[in-house]
């Protein structure tokens, strides 16, 4: 189990990751730079690595605290 500021943390880096990855997106295919696709992809991945370890974290806290599970 994590403690609560590694949750809000990787929550919050979550939240914040989805828009700037489509600002660096936009940002790299408008200015050209190599391997871009290989940059957003491996981005976006590593998003993707972090939201499933927040949604984890969160339905192993509400099983442990006895609330019941919206999803």
């Amino acid at each position: 189990m994590m403690s609560n500021k590694t949750y809000d943390t990787l929550k919050t880096v979550a939240l914040i990751l989805v828009p700037v990855l489509a600002f660096i997106a936009a940002l790299v295919n408008i200015w050209e730079v190599p391997y871009a696709d290989k940059i957003v992809a491996s981005l976006t991945a590593l998003d993707t690595l972090i939201g499933t370890i927040v949604a984890a974290a969160s339905k192993a806290y509400k099983k442990q605290a006895g609330v019941e599970d919206d999803g």
